[in-house]
């Protein structure tokens, strides 16, 4: 009997491996255009990441990766980043803006998209659409230039403003409390339109029938959002929701670089930016190294826990 059993099974398998090899053969096509995409994300995404030894070694340029000594202990530029005066600092900011963030950009981009979904005018909507899409193609660099503009306690538009109701501009930039609000409702009005798309592409896979009978029997617009919109966009927020906690610990360096100045440092300086200036500037590779691993690894931590959490709770998960 265990003997037939196992024969069952290789052949079960041997079946399964022939299948798949047809399945690959008959799409051979298809495959064949993902080969650069995959040899690209090899080559510049996973053959790097050898590199990361650097934070448990003395690394030193002239030497190479594989030719620098070990730390002496391993964890060496861990304990030091654990000890250091930033470290308490980095984490609350980054964890500030990001948290911020979520909490206010996260929703914005569902309610407009319910918005949009309601509109019957087509060229209105097409107009409406395209204008809030627009902000996303600003650049970083464009995006803060602006808000330097605006916001500028002598030359900005804020301060013209309130010199005509005989008003002291306060100097917003220079202020390590309004930090975390420019830059997070900033970031509102630029990407609001652009990540409305996702939901209003699910929103496109209603069943327009769902509508019809909803309206047949009597709902009006709110209802028909509260029963049929919102259920269809749960599981894709979800999705989003997951993505967007397992980044908690890292945000861009770009924008936050540019905001940054001598009076707004104390709510600025995030891991990010402190790894830009240990690493190249200071030239302190091996701990820049350790700094950024160490947030790597509590974001894939927190990706695979919210995402466990989120397939006991709602079955929508990553995985």
């Amino acid at each position: 009997m265990i003997k037939s059993s196992q024969m069952i099974e290789s052949c079960l398998k041997i079946s399964t491996s022939k299948s798949n090899f047809n399945k690959i053969k008959q799409n051979i096509g298809l495959y064949l255009l993902l080969m650069p995409a995959v040899v690209l994300l090899i080559l510049f995404t996973y053959k790097p990441m050898y590199g990361v030894i650097i934070a448990f070694k003395e690394y030193q340029p002239v030497n190479g990766i594989l030719e620098s000594p070990w730390a002496n202990p391993w964890y060496k530029y861990f304990t030091k980043f654990f000890n250091s005066y930033q470290f308490g600092n980095t984490i609350k900011n980054t964890l500030v803006i990001n948290i911020y963030s979520m909490i206010v950009s996260f929703p914005f981009p569902i309610i407009l998209a319910l918005v949009i979904n309601q509109m019957r005018a087509k060229r209105f909507k097409k107009t409406f659409q395209t204008i809030t899409y627009m902000p996303h193609f600003i650049s970083t660099v464009v995006m803060v230039g602006l808000i330097m503009i605006i916001l500028s306690p002598d030359s900005g538009i804020l301060n013209h403003l309130s010199k005509l109701f005989g008003v002291q501009a306060p100097n917003l930039m220079g202020s390590a409390k309004a930090f975390s609000h420019i830059y997070v409702w900033s970031d509102v009005w630029q990407h609001t339109g652009w990540d409305s798309i996702i939901y209003l592409a699910a929103l496109s896979a209603v069943d327009p029938s769902l509508y019809e009978a909803a309206t047949i029997d009597g709902a009006n617009n709110w209802q028909k959002i509260h029963h049929i919109d919102i259920p269809m966009l749960a599981s894709t927020a979800g999705i989003l929701l997951i993505l967007r906690v397992g980044g908690l610990m890292g945000l861009g360096f770009e924008k936050v670089y540019l905001m940054q100045n001598t009076l707004n440092i104390g709510s600025s300086e995030v891991i990010s930016t402190y790894v830009y200036k240990i690493g190249l500037l200071s030239a302190q590779y091996s701990y820049s190294a350790a700094i950024n691993l160490f947030s790597t690894i509590i974001n894939f931590i927190l990706l695979i826990l919210v995402n466990q959490i989120s397939k006991r709770v709602s079955n929508s998960s990553l995985w």
